[in-house]
C-alpha cells in the first residue's frame, strides 16, 4: 500500500489551519501544521512533504519569503494562500517558485482540488517510458537521454536514475535504494549507493539545466527533482 501523502499546513491562523487540516486528513493525507513563518523553512527542508500549503502573511517571516529560500531545496509542490486575492501576489509567488495559488477565504473543495491536481503532477509514465521535463528514461531500451542527446549511463547508473526518477518528488532512503538495486540491507556503513549517487549526479551536471536534479535528504538519502532547474 502506497503511503499517504505528507502535506504541511503553514497558516497562522490556528483555527483556520486546524479545520484545513481535519479536512485534508479526512480525504487520506497526512498532515503537518505550522503556525509561524520563521519557522517554516527549517521545517520544509527537513520533513520536506510532498505538499505544502503556504499562506503568505506569516509572522516571523512571510510566504514570499520561505517559498523562494526553500524552492532550491525543497522539490514537492507549493501552493499558496493569498489573503487579498492580488494578481500582483499570485504571480510574485509563482515567480518565486509556487506551484499553484488559492485566494484567501478558499472553500474546503476548492483548496482540496487544487493539492489533488498538484499531486498528480511530475512526470508521466507510460509502460517502461519515463519523462520528467527534458528528461526521458526508457527501461526497455535501457537508455536515457536530455533532449536527445544520449546520457552516457552503466547498468547500474540506468538502474539508479530509473529508481529515482520513478518516484521523483519522494525522498528515498539509502536503505531503501541499497535493498531495491543490491538486494541487501543496508549496513549503516556501505558508501556504495553515494558513490554510485556522485557518479550519476556528474553526468547529469553535464548538462545546465540538470546538475542539481538528485538532491540529498539530510537523514534520509535522495530525492529526484521532478523538473530540472
Amino acid at each position: 500500500m502506497s503511503p499517504m501523502p505528507k502535506i504541511l499546513v503553514v497558516e497562522d491562523d490556528t483555527r483556520l489551519a486546524a479545520l484545513t487540516a481535519e479536512y485534508l486528513e479526512a480525504h487520506g493525507f497526512e498532515v503537518a501544521v505550522e503556525h509561524r513563518g520563521d519557522r517554516a523553512v527549517a521545517r520544509i527542508e527537513a520533513e520536506q512533504p510532498h505538499l505544502v500549503v503556504l499562506d503568505v502573511m506569516l509572522p516571523g517571516e512571510d510566504g514570499f519569503s520561505i517559498c523562494r529560500q526553500v524552492r532550491p531545496r525543497f522539490a514537492g509542490s507549493i501552493l499558496m494562500l493569498t489573503a487579498r486575492g492580488e494578481e500582483l501576489d499570485q504571480v510574485l509567488g509563482l515567480e518565486l517558485g509556487a506551484d499553484d495559488y488559492v485566494a484567501k477565504p478558499a472553500s474546503p473543495r476548492l483548496l482540496l482540488a487544487r493539492v489533488k491536481a498538484l499531486l498528480r503532477r511530475g512526470p508521466s509514465t507510460s509502460g517502461d517510458r519515463l519523462e520528467c521535463g527534458s528528461l526521458v528514461v526508457d527501461r526497455s531500451a535501457r537508455a536515457a537521454d536530455i533532449n536527445g542527446v544520449p546520457l552516457p549511463l552503466t547498468s547500474a547508473e540506468f538502474d539508479l536514475l530509473w529508481c529515482l526518477a520513478s518516484r521523483a518528488g519522494e525522498p528515498i532512503s539509502r536503505e531503501d535504494l541499497l535493498l531495491e538495486l543490491r538486494g541487501i540491507k543496508w549496513d549503516g556503513l556501505d558508501r556504495s549507493m553515494d558513490v554510485r549517487v556522485s557518479q550519476l549526479r556528474r553526468k547529469l551536471a553535464a548538462f545546465a539545466d540538470h546538475k542539481d536534479r538528485i538532491k540529498t535528504v539530510r537523514g534520509i538519502g535522495y530525492q529526484f527533482a521532478p523538473h530540472s532547474a
